[in-house]
């Protein structure tokens, strides 16, 4: 993640903050996670006058009334834990399973640290189709590009690769040009493997 608050959130170890404080939801909209946007976002390096850019990345596509009605809804929810391995995730720069510590990594894992991901077990004839944007601060090139390493040998026929240069996170949802760039590829993907 290249984003300077999901960097700080990863490092700060939020996610095991609000864990100890028994929140098993990681709400976006509920008061626990704006008191903590809101101490995240008083941090050096850290601005949030545009929170989604801060997020993201600089969206190129977005249309400010589709905004509007995305944030209506989203973002959804998700798990408190679901967040905490996102973080670790960011912080140690290693694909690896959740890590409970390594007195419980012992008892869930059967070894003190968590294993990592073999991305290699991905099965070669498995169709796959990678879209990623060079704007994206959640899911940057650098990932992208490890990602494809472990796909080296993967079937060609078998992996499509869209790189959109100008498109960061957010405009993979609600970009003006998401429909004919990126929805569309998508569908005719699935209508040539179904």
């Amino acid at each position: 993640m290249t984003t300077p608050l999901g960097d700080v959130a990863a490092r700060a170890f939020v996610g095991e903050i609000t864990t100890l404080f028994g929140l098993a939801e990681f709400n976006p909209k509920g008061g626990p996670v704006n008191k903590l946007l809101k101490f995240l976002c008083a941090q050096p390096g850290v601005d949030c006058y545009d929170l989604m850019t801060a997020l993201t990345g600089k969206n190129c596509c977005l249309n400010a009334s589709t905004v509007e009605l995305f944030l209506n809804d989203e973002p959804q929810s998700t798990s408190t834990k679901n967040m905490v391995h996102l973080a670790q995730t960011a912080r140690d720069g290693i694909l690896s399973k959740y890590d409970y510590g390594s007195n419980y990594n012992l008892a869930h894992y059967g070894e003190p640290k968590p294993p990592k991901y073999n991305l290699a077990n991905i099965p070669r004839d498995l169709p796959l189709f990678l879209s990623y944007g060079g704007q994206d601060a959640l899911s940057d090139g650098k990932d992208v590009e490890t990602l494809l390493d472990y796909l080296k040998f993967h079937d060609v026929d078998k992996l499509h690769v869209q790189y959109i240069k100008n498109y960061a996170h957010a405009d993979f949802i609600m970009g003006i040009t998401a429909k004919d760039l990126v929805y569309n590829q998508i569908i005719s993907f699935f209508r040539n493997y179904a």
